[in-house]
């Protein structure tokens, strides 16, 4: 159970730093001044590198552990991990996306409009709801 509880609580702070960076997207695509710009631009990497990114890891790290120590002999037949992890490697593609945007608005390159960051917004929404909605009822 030790494992399940901090695989948990990294989980959380990973899914907060991707609900959190996006919206700090959306303000900082509507930031017209230097002094809001270069603020947002330190916000957003010490949430990707300070807790996102080693919560993310973190997560991994303990997911597999306990692949590895409960369900490696059952595996196959364990369709519902199976959607899961394919949701955690599209998460995890979502995340480097992240990362991708935050290189763009620390180098002032970004094009996108706030009105995208929202909808980019609402991505870990669906993450978030099938992952917890496999492990918890474990469909099939």
């Amino acid at each position: 159970m030790w494992l399940k509880a901090w695989h948990l609580i990294f989980m959380v702070t990973w899914f907060a730093g991707l609900f959190y960076l996006p919206r700090l997207f959306v303000y900082h695509a509507m930031a017209d001044d230097e002094v809001s710009n270069e603020r947002f631009k330190v916000m957003e990497r010490k949430l990707f590198y300070g807790i996102m990114t080693p919560g993310g890891l973190a997560t991994w790290v303990f997911g597999i552990w306990m692949l590895l120590d409960y369900a490696w002999a059952a595996y196959g037949q364990m369709g519902w991990l199976h959607a899961k992890l394919a949701l955690l490697l599209l998460m995890s593609v979502y995340h480097g996306w992240c990362w991708k945007l935050l290189q763009d608005f620390k180098n002032d390159v970004n094009r996108r409009s706030h009105v995208w960051f929202r909808w980019f917004n609402e991505v870990p929404v669906v993450f978030l709801v099938g992952i917890v909605l496999l492990a918890t009822l474990k469909p099939f």
